[in-house]
């Protein structure tokens, strides 16, 4: 077969794995999930070994640094992959939740009611936690899940699904729930996008370049999740010991996350008390500053361009400049954002307003880190991804965001 043919296969058992997951009750989903976790504790040496071939592979290959850091597991990290099922487990169940409903004046019943999507796709990069999480969520959300990991974490990826596959037939649901893509080549990914009707919907997670192609390229429905372009602007109004710690924090307490500062805009009239301070501190972390002419007067910054005022570094780089006024800072935005996180630091509430209001992202914070865009932060307990689309969800997508909804209408012997 070719492998266009192997996609539809796997395809085609993960809709009928679909149908019975779409039945199960809570708790039966609740005990896969306890399941893949225990699993994947006992197993984490096969992990962990698997993991280390990929590593290897990356660094013979001059894979830079924090994308090897992406693709490392620990027994730490599989800890917590693990500790990732199980806070799933103790979320609510989306589906059958009632979105509206009523009786209507008619006197049919109507209610409409969140269902599972089916048989979702994953095309990610690197993140081989990825694949714990997603078919988590997936599973917990009612949907099969078709999971197309980088060529560089095939090994983890095949390890860790081959123990989570073994854990959901241990709590009575079908193996086919959790699936990888067959194939290591773009036709593989290729075939998965191609997939319509088979597949319901496509989730991609990672760099610019595989994102826009998934976009451009697929014919499945796609849920486009963002790159993080995202900027911190610190106001004339602001604290400034508020800003440094928000800055720091932003950009350097992890900085191969979508939710990192890229960029940072300072308004000219807490320039010069600023700048000095936030110079030296970043430079102290480690950081790269691809600066205006005003920040290359306090340290050693490389020259901005427009490709810095575009990059999402995913490093310990940033893009800075001197702006004159908050109308200029919104200008930036608008012009460079992701649309993923961006955030003011002020103590003038008309300005945070302004700010809100203007600034056309997933999230905007205001005296926040960007960091705290995130499915845990905002208390959705998990997240498959942040969308930074604005059809049908926007910003982390939890449980309820993997589903759609149907309508159930009850009548007795109504005819229009």
């Amino acid at each position: 077969m070719s492998i266009a043919d192997d996609v539809i296969d796997v395809a085609g058992r993960a809709r009928v794995a679909s149908r019975a997951l779409a039945l199960a009750t809570r708790a039966t989903k609740d005990v896969a999930l306890h399941a893949m976790a225990d699993a994947l504790l006992a197993r984490a040496d096969e992990v962990v070994a698997a993991n280390a071939e990929d590593v290897r592979r990356a660094e013979e290959g001059g894979t830079p640094p924090n994308i090897i850091d992406r693709l490392r597991l620990t027994p730490d990290r599989i800890a917590g992959m693990a500790q990732g099922l199980r806070d799933v487990a103790g979320l609510p169940d989306p589906v059958g939740e009632v979105v509206r409903g009523g009786v209507l004046a008619n006197g049919l019943e109507l209610r409409q009611v969140r269902v599972p999507f089916g048989v979702v796709g994953m095309i990610y990069e690197a993140r081989p936690n990825v694949t714990a999480d997603a078919a988590g969520i997936c599973l917990k959300s009612g949907n099969a899940v078709l999971l197309r990991g980088s060529s560089s974490a095939r090994s983890s990826n095949t390890a860790i699904v081959e123990v989570l596959r073994d854990a959901v037939v241990g709590a009575g649901l079908p193996a086919d729930v959790v699936q990888l893509v067959p194939g290591d080549t773009h036709e593989s990914v290729k075939a998965l996008m191609r997939a319509r009707g088979h597949v319901d919907v496509l989730i991609p997670r990672g760099g610019a370049g595989l994102i826009q192609s998934v976009v451009e390229e697929s014919t499945v429905p796609v849920i486009e999740t963002g790159v993080g372009n995202c900027h911190v602007y610190v106001d004339a109004a602001a604290d400034l010991e508020k800003a440094l710690a928000i800055v720091i924090n932003a950009k350097t307490h992890r900085t191969s996350v979508c939710n990192a500062a890229e960029s940072l805009l300072v308004h000219e009239s807490v320039a010069d008390a600023f700048l000095p301070r936030v110079v030296a501190a970043l430079q102290e972390a480690g950081v790269t500053l691809h600066g205006d002419e005003a920040f290359s007067a306090y340290g050693d910054v490389v020259p901005a361009t427009d490709e810095d005022w575009a990059t999402e570094y995913l490093s310990l780089d940033i893009a800075a400049r001197v702006v004159p006024d908050l109308d200029a800072a919104l200008d930036h935005i608008r012009r460079w954002s992701s649309q993923h996180s961006d955030a003011i630091v002020t103590e003038d509430q008309a300005a945070a307003r302004r700010f809100v209001a203007e600034v056309d992202s997933a999230a905007v914070l205001v005296n926040a880190s960007t960091r705290f865009t995130d499915g845990g932060e905002f208390g959705f307990g998990a997240e498959i991804g942040i969308s930074t689309q604005k059809l049908h969800a926007r910003g982390p997508m939890g449980l309820p965001e993997m589903t759609s909804t149907k309508y159930v209408v009850i009548g007795e012997g109504h005819v229009r």
